[in-house]
């Protein structure tokens, strides 16, 4: 007759990841997607509605500085819609490689304001606003008009020539306003020095 061998126990305590023992008679091995779940990492969802306003304001202030960082590297894929495209770029290039007239119009608009502010003595304080608001603001205001229409016709008729498959349609008034901003509030900010060399990599 048969003898009836002995079932002997199987060990089923499950393995450590960094046993050094390795997997002997008794010990099953391990399935790979019971491994595969001790890897990931788990979901933490909001406990309540305001935890996932935090989450999503978190989450919306990284992307925006993640945006401001390309943008500040000249990355077009963050530029806002009204910066994209050769025809834009052309006529940034364009303002920034000039010191134009418009540029020193909100300095100058500074400078008068503070100068009515000043206590000056009655006599001397009629002699600076006259001259200001008679002669001075006058000057200005001319001297911005002629440079935005020159600046809006010049760009437009140049990226019509250099850029014949690009539509010219607000790159005048894009030129223009670009050209009434002071040149270290400008942005995209400028990837040329006046003259047209290119800005310094820091």
């Amino acid at each position: 007759m048969l003898r009836r061998r002995s079932q002997t126990s199987v060990d089923d305590t499950p393995v450590p990841d960094d046993d050094p023992k390795p997997q002997g008679k008794g010990r099953p091995t391990p399935k790979r997607r019971d491994q595969e779940s001790k890897r990931r990492q788990p979901v933490h969802a909001p406990k309540d509605r305001k935890e996932a306003y935090r989450q999503m304001r978190t989450k919306q202030a990284a992307e925006r500085d993640r945006a401001r960082q390309g943008m500040l590297a000249g990355d077009e894929r963050y530029f806002p819609a009204r910066d994209k495209g050769p025809a834009r770029k052309f006529a940034r290039e364009w303002v920034d490689s000039r010191r134009l007239p418009s540029q020193y119009f909100l300095p100058f608009s500074l400078l008068i304001l503070l100068a009515t502010w000043i206590p000056w003595p009655m006599s001397i304080r009629t002699a600076v606003l006259g001259y200001t608001v008679t002669i001075g603001w006058p000057i200005m205001m001319i001297g911005v008009l002629f440079t935005s229409v020159y600046v809006a016709w010049k760009v437009k008729r140049l990226v019509a020539e250099k850029l014949p498959q690009e539509s010219t349609r607000g790159v005048g008034f894009y030129a223009a306003m670009r050209a009434l901003q002071i040149r270290k509030l400008r942005f995209p900010p400028p990837t040329v020095l006046p003259g047209g060399k290119p800005v310094p990599k820091k």
